[in-house]
């Protein structure tokens, strides 16, 4: 994780980046583009200016060039996302070599467990699912590829939160909004905090019916060379199948030769 913004001077755009290099016409494109989500899949100028802090004016103006270019539709005064959009983030899982280095080891794993395992990394304080195999059977949506999940609700977040500098992951949990997805999500800081320092200590992380009811995942991180934390191997499992010391019997094992045998090649 980056560390926060300083004030940008005249000559520094945000983020220390220099000014004559920033673009922040291509910044509030993208800005546009990410406003769009579940809740809000229909905007219009209005909304889109109240979402992004633009004017109505400027959100007018780069919705209509996003339109012009495909990446966006109108009906009336609404705009939506087209598929277009893919095209952008697809572009990742096509050139990244991450994904591709995982691949076989994932395999293996579903070999040894005959369970559908994921492999994710964070973007600020989601987890987005990079990589998987296997047919999923517990989950009712199912993770696929650039799924985004709030970190705290399942085991792979967990594991890598626990790699960050404790004052980080201390100063984000009180700010973090805590929506319950389950009556069994934790909400409460401190516990959120106990479950994270406990992954740390042991080396990976089980995380019960935080999502979805009846589900438990477990997940160990994903280290390169310089033994700095990169993603996250996972798995979701029903909880009525096993207990969580056979679960861990089971699963941990396999989880964690995959890890320690791409080491070196991540």
């Amino acid at each position: 994780m980056s560390a926060p913004d300083q004030p940008a001077s005249m000559d520094a755009a945000p983020g220390g980046l220099s000014r004559r290099d920033w673009i922040a016409g291509l910044e509030k494109g993208l800005l546009i583009l990410e406003a769009f989500d579940y809740d809000n899949q229909r905007m219009t100028s209005a909304q889109v200016a109240a979402r992004t802090g633009l004017s109505r004016t400027a959100a007018r103006r780069y919705l209509l060039t996003l339109e012009h270019l495909g990446y966006l539709h109108s009906e009336g005064k609404t705009f939506a996302l087209t598929p277009r959009v893919l095209k952008v983030g697809w572009s990742y899982f096509d050139s990244a070599p991450l994904p591709r280095i995982l691949q076989p080891h994932l395999q293996q794993i579903t070999g040894h467990t005959g369970e559908a395992v994921y492999a994710s990394v964070l973007d600020d304080w989601e987890l987005v699912f990079i990589a998987r195999n296997g047919a999923t059977r517990v989950m009712t949506t199912g993770f696929v590829l650039g799924a985004r999940v709030p970190a705290q609700l399942a085991s792979p977040g967990i594991v890598m939160l626990g790699a960050l500098p404790e004052e980080q992951v201390r100063a984000w949990l009180a700010t973090c909004a805590m929506t319950p997805f389950t009556p069994h999500t934790i909400t409460d800081p401190g516990r959120l905090y106990e479950l994270i320092a406990q992954a740390r200590e042991l080396g990976y992380a089980v995380v019960e019916q935080q999502l979805q009811t009846g589900v438990r995942g477990i997940a160990v991180p994903l280290k390169n060379r310089h033994a700095r934390v990169i993603g996250a191997l996972s798995l979701s499992i029903p909880m009525a199948a096993e207990s969580r010391e056979q679960a861990l019997e089971r699963i941990l094992p396999a989880l964690q030769q995959a890890a320690n045998a791409l080491i070196n090649q991540v």
